[in-house]
């Protein structure tokens, strides 16, 4: 009998070294684009949605490159100290990797790239765990958006409901959610059923980096004491 592949032994030592081979292999693809590009964006990202941004960079394909994962490996990439950096002012970008960041290598104008990354929003179903943006109540009564085979799915959700005539009813007024407070799992797939989308994909712009010149965008940056504009 064949022995499976799934009950092979992998050495630690050869999956450390494909790690290290891959984050070497971003390292080399950051260095390029920094010498390819004009200039070098770092921006943040707010409730991602890997599809849409996966549409958002296809759309610039042709005019920049795109970033995202590890920050100590992008900071590496640029250097993190004047000693270090591979371009003059390139360790100012790499202390603005912080949190939820990416990078993106462009040629594109300034004034190109501020206005899509300002008007850039894409709205989506929030995911269990994201705080409500509004407070969803649903009234006692008959329920039209629903099918009687729903029923059995909603009672599971913890809705009060059952069924008159075919028709599926809620036995009494229903909170789905509370604004500012996290979704449970239940509320995030009513939400879902009802098509009442409160996740917004959004990108923000925090610095730039150009041969010529470093501007910080972001507030609550600038005035950080190791960052200044040049």
């Amino acid at each position: 009998m064949p022995k499976s592949k799934r009950n092979k032994a992998v050495t630690l030592s050869k999956t450390k070294k494909k790690g290290r081979e891959h984050k070497e292999s971003i390292v080399n693809s950051i260095r390029e684009a920094v010498e390819k590009y004009n200039s070098v964006y770092v921006f943040t990202f707010e409730n991602m949605r890997n599809l849409k941004f996966k549409e958002f960079r296809e759309q610039l394909k042709s005019s920049s490159r795109f970033f995202l994962g590890s920050n100590k490996v992008m900071q590496v990439s640029l250097g993190r100290s004047v000693a270090d950096e591979i371009r003059p002012g390139l360790h100012k970008v790499s202390k603005l990797l912080r949190g939820d960041s990416g990078l993106c290598c462009t040629n594109l104008p300034t004034d190109e790239v501020l206005r899509l990354f300002n008007e850039y929003e894409e709205y989506d179903f929030a995911r269990t765990g994201s705080t409500a943006t509004e407070k969803v109540e649903l009234n006692e009564g008959p329920l039209d958006q629903f099918t009687h085979e729903m029923e059995p799915f909603l009672r599971k959700q913890g809705m009060p409901v059952r069924l008159n005539k075919g028709v599926v009813e809620l036995v009494s007024d229903f909170v789905v959610c509370e604004e500012g407070k996290p979704l449970s799992p239940e509320s995030a797939r009513i939400l879902r059923l009802l098509g009442i989308k409160m996740a917004t994909f959004r990108l923000q712009l925090v610095c730039r980096w150009s041969p010529e010149e470093f501007e910080v965008y972001k507030e609550g940056l600038d005035g950080d004491s190791d960052i200044e504009s040049s």
